[in-house]
């Protein structure tokens, strides 16, 4: 009885690597192919992800760096009556500033309802004098970047897992076949009398 187990046998570890007499060419391979799916899916995922992470970061610390306030000026009044349906208390309105270099600049930036032409509003501005978003903060950043890690991460993982999974699947097809192409040449023989 040492050979039948029964439904609660434990699972051999590492079966497809040992030598046995029933292990078939097949078996080796897609030991091989799990065994390098699951490095990449490892490797690859973890060095992506912790180099999207990286990129981000030293992205939004370049931001911060480059990224400055500017008073602008309010060129029209904006009347209590542009407020939206929701009572918001901040629209978009056109401003001008001047650049460090000395250039005229104008665009639109959130400002209070209700301001008169002239009130200072702070917008953020790139090295060039262009109107950017606030750059967020160091916290903010981390997350971000850790967010976009984890998203890289797992993307890129996914192509190892997937790729081979469909690859297991295809080899487990044709042993399939195989075992049916066996079975119509020995399932005749089978009911036959020997003796």
């Amino acid at each position: 009885m040492a050979a039948f187990r029964g439904p609660k046998a434990s699972k051999v570890w590492l079966w497809r690597w040992r030598r046995n007499p029933l292990r078939r060419r097949s078996d080796v391979l897609e030991a091989w192919i799990v065994l390098v799916a699951w490095a990449l899916i490892a490797l690859g995922g973890v060095l992506t992800g912790l180099l999207a992470t990286q990129s981000v970061e030293n992205g939004l610390a370049r931001q911060r760096a480059e990224w400055h306030s500017v008073p602008a000026l309010l060129n029209d009044a904006v009347p209590k009556s542009t407020a939206p349906a929701d009572d918001a208390d901040t629209v978009w309105a056109e401003v001008h500033w001047t650049a460090p270099d000395g250039s005229p600049h104008a665009g639109q930036a959130r400002v209070s309802v209700g301001s008169p032409a002239g009130t200072p509003v702070m917008v953020w501005t790139d090295a060039d004098g262009r109107l950017v978003t606030k750059p967020p903060t160091p916290s903010q950043a981390q997350l971000r970047a850790a967010l976009m890690g984890v998203l890289v991460g797992v993307s890129v993982a996914g192509l190892p897992f997937i790729g081979g999974r469909l690859v297991r699947a295809r080899m487990e097809r044709r042993r399939m076949a195989q075992w049916d192409e066996d079975w119509q040449r020995v399932g005749p023989l089978w009911g036959r009398k020997t003796g």
